[in-house]
C-alpha cells in the first residue's frame, strides 16, 4: 500500500496548498513533499530483511517468512498517531534554522534514546530509522524550495494520514502506541470472501491513485479523460488470469499484484514505439496504463465472481 499512502497524502496536500491560494508549482511542491513524508512511517519493514536470513538458513518459503518477520515490528510504534505527530513536528522543525532547527535534530535523537527503556532495543533501532528517513526528506524538501512552514504541513499529512491507509490489510496499526489501548482490535473487512476482500483493497488502492493523478492533471489545467488511451480496454483480456491463478488473498496476492500491474504495459505499447518526449505523451502512456490495470482488476473481479 505504499503507493496509495504517497499517492493519498500528495493529493490531500495538493488540494490543500490550492485551495488556500498558492500557486500550481507551490502545491504540487508540497503535494510530492507530502507523498514523501506518508513513505517514511513503513521504513520499519525494513526488518524483515532479517527474514531473507532466516528463509535462507531454515528453509522457509518466501513471502510468508519475509512478512512474518517483518511484521514483528511493522506498524507498531513508526504507525502511531502520538509517536508519529511527534516525529512529524520534528521533522519540521529540522526544515527551520537557528534554534526551531535544534529543537528538531536534538528532539529527533531524544525520542531514539527514550525508546531503549521504554520499548526495547528492537523498537528504538526502527524508531532510529524513522527519524533518519524523516529527516531526510525534510531537508530533501528545503533543499526543493519549500518554505519551512510548508515542510512542517507536508510533513504532518503525510506522516499521520498513513496509518489509516493500513486498516484494510494485515494487522490494524496501533494509533495510540505505546498506550496499551487498540482504537481496532482487527483490521477492517470489506468482504467475508478472503479474494474479495483483497481485490476491494486494491480497488481502495487504485482510487487513491486516480485521486492523485486528477489533482495533478487538475493543477496542470488538463482533464485526465483527456489522457486515456482506447488501448486500454486491452485490460480487459485479464479476465483469464480467473482460470489461470489461483484466487488471491491478503497472505498470497503477490502472483495477482504483479501480474495486474503488469498489465499496465499497455500503456507504452504504441506503433512504432511510444513518443515520450514531450509531457503530454508521458502523460498519455501513465495514464493509458493506469486506466489499463483498472479496467484488468474490475473484469478480473467480474470474472471472479460469475466462476467462484
Amino acid at each position: 500500500m505504499m503507493v496509495g499512502h504517497a499517492a493519498l497524502a500528495f493529493a490531500l496536500a495538493a488540494t490543500a496548498a490550492a485551495s488556500l491560494g498558492l500557486s500550481r508549482e507551490r502545491a504540487l511542491a508540497i503535494g510530492v513533499a507530502a507523498g514523501a513524508f506518508a513513505a517514511v512511517p513503513d521504513v520499519d519493514i525494513g526488518y524483515a530483511v532479517v527474514g531473507l536470513t532466516t528463509l535462507l538458513r531454515d528453509g522457509g518459503t518466501f513471502p510468508e517468512v519475509f512478512w512474518e518477520t517483518g511484521n514483528t515490528v511493522h506498524r507498531g510504534v513508526t504507525h502511531s498517531l502520538l509517536v508519529g505527530g511527534t516525529a512529524a513536528t520534528l521533522f519540521g522543525f529540522v526544515a527551520y534554522r537557528g534554534w526551531l532547527r535544534l529543537v528538531g535534530a536534538v528532539g529527533g535523537a531524544a525520542l531514539v534514546v527514550a525508546a531503549v527503556p521504554l520499548f526495547g532495543t528492537l523498537e528504538a533501532a526502527v524508531l532510529a530509522l524513522f527519524v533518519v528517513a524523516g529527516v531526510t526528506v525534510a531537508l530533501l524538501s528545503r533543499w526543493w524550495g519549500l518554505s519551512p512552514q510548508a515542510t512542517l504541513a507536508a510533513a504532518l499529512v503525510g506522516v499521520l494520514s498513513h496509518p489509516f491507509g493500513d486498516l484494510f490489510t494485515g494487522s490494524p496499526p496501533a494509533l495510540l502506541y505505546p498506550l496499551d489501548i487498540r482504537l481496532l482490535p482487527e483490521r477492517l473487512v470489506l468482504s467475508s470472501d478472503p479474494t474479495m476482500h483483497l481485490l476491494g483493497t486494491f480497488g481502495l488502492e487504485l482510487g487513491a491513485v486516480w485521486l492523485a493523478v486528477t489533482v495533478y492533471l487538475a493543477l496542470n489545467g488538463r482533464h485526465v479523460l483527456g489522457y486515456v488511451h482506447r488501448r486500454a480496454v486491452l485490460g480487459a483480456g485479464y479476465v483469464g488470469a480467473v482460470l489461470a491463478l489461483p484466487p488471491p488473498t491478503l497472505s498470497v496476492s503477490y502472483q495477482f499484484v504483479f501480474s495486474v500491474l503488469a498489465v499496465g504495459l499497455v500503456g507504452v505499447v504504441d506503433v512504432p514505439v511510444p513518443d515520450l518526449r514531450t509531457p503530454q505523451s508521458r502523460r498519455g502512456v501513465a495514464v493509458t496504463g493506469l486506466a489499463a490495470v483498472t479496467i484488468a482488476w474490475l473484469t478480473y473481479a467480474a470474472g471472479y465472481l460469475v466462476v467462484g
